[in-house]
């Protein structure tokens, strides 16, 4: 029998009894393992005896816990000079919601159906969004695991979670009517500061580590080539695909060397620094700038607050700006085109946030084109 049921009493007189597997592995080793229910120790037998086939097998009894390979691979992740914010969001998702879960699982026992029910606890627990952010540490952590050689396989390969594509559709995007009376209402550094993110799609870190070295005013082009975290710290871009070329029209072009002229010095060369001309912090541009000039357009929710709580609102916008261009007599950029311009990692990515919004040469003089609307 796969499955024995074994009982016995304890030193105190107690009766106990639990369920043991024995098996024997590829290399001709025998093993014993204790579950406490009979369908958890049937489920990993089955499992056990389908790895040992396929010679993927790792036994238990020489496996680290789940809590134990998380804190390898944020080891690993510092070691590979990941920014102090990425490494920080990643340790909370171990600490707050992967070991509270499973950290005491050996990780040579989790299966497919068991990180599936981790999954669905997840979705349980919080939104979808940061279900899915967590599951995709998990599946680093044991790929981590595997690199290292502590288990053969991974077992969250297939657990996946799908984002809702009817929320899609409810983005919130500035309309272009609410985009004019904000440019309207923005004066000193708020205008170049809001001209520029609605042009351009920069992030707000993007935006607040942006030098005047990387404004070509002679190409009408905005070269991202780095950014500010939240911490204030100078580092290279998310990822390879965000560094990038935008073009500027005349509209952005003359804003910015307007500004250009009262702009606060400093050794960092920053197009939006602080007074001092260091980097800006992002709540004083949220709650400085954005926020202002949104309730002085009137741009305000039914609370009199401003509508749109983020910079991102505008990034949002210059997206389904490039994607619509053809209301303003310019023509519509293929998802490609608005992938490689909003500096997203991958079509899909794209595709998931902004491909509701598509209908079923040379960017520059059509973005130029477009611009002039709102001048």
């Amino acid at each position: 029998m796969p499955v024995t049921k074994r009982k016995w009493k304890t030193a105190k007189g107690e009766a106990r009894e639990a369920y043991i597997i024995r098996y024997t592995d590829g290399a001709g080793k025998r093993h014993i393992e204790t579950f406490e229910r009979k369908k958890d120790a049937e489920l990993r037998y089955a499992i056990v005896k389908v790895d040992v086939s396929k010679g993927v097998h790792t036994p238990a009894s020489a496996n680290i816990t789940v809590a134990i390979a998380a804190a390898d691979w944020i080891r690993f992740i510092k070691l590979e000079g990941r920014e102090r914010s990425t490494v920080e969001q990643y340790r909370q998702h171990a600490e707050l919601h992967i070991i509270p879960r499973i950290g005491n699982e050996k990780i040579a026992k989790l299966s497919t159906p068991r990180l599936n029910m981790f999954r669905d606890d997840l979705l349980r627990d919080m939104s979808r969004s940061l279900a899915k952010k967590i599951l995709v540490s998990l599946k680093a952590i044991l790929r981590d695991a595997k690199r290292r050689g502590n288990i053969a396989q991974n077992v969250a390969s297939d657990v996946s979670i799908t984002m809702d594509k009817r929320g899609n559709g409810k983005l919130a995007i500035p309309t272009p009517d609410e985009i004019k009376r904000i440019l309207d209402a923005a004066t000193g550094r708020t205008r170049p500061f809001i001209v520029t993110a609605t042009f351009t799609g920069l992030r707000a870190s993007e935006l607040r580590g942006l030098r005047w070295a990387d404004v070509d005013f002679s190409a009408g082009k905005v070269h991202v080539r780095q950014r500010a975290d939240r911490y204030n710290a100078i580092g290279r871009p998310k990822s390879q695909s965000s560094e990038r070329t935008i073009p500027i029209g005349p509209f952005v072009q003359n804003t910015l060397k307007t500004w250009k002229l009262a702009c606060p010095k400093g050794e960092l060369d920053l197009v939006f620094p602080n007074g001092a001309g260091n980097i800006e912090a992002l709540t004083n541009i949220i709650t400085r700038m954005l926020g202002p000039v949104q309730i002085a357009a009137g741009v305000i929710d039914s609370k009199g607050k401003p509508k749109y709580p983020g910079v991102h609102a505008l990034r949002h916008f210059f997206a389904s700006w490039c994607i619509n261009r053809k209301v303003d007599g310019g023509r519509e950029l293929p998802m490609k085109n608005v992938q490689e311009l909003l500096g997203h990692s991958s079509i899909v990515m794209t595709s998931d946030v902004y491909g509701h919004l598509f209908p079923s040469g040379d960017d520059s003089a059509e973005l130029a084109a477009a611009e002039s609307r709102f001048g």
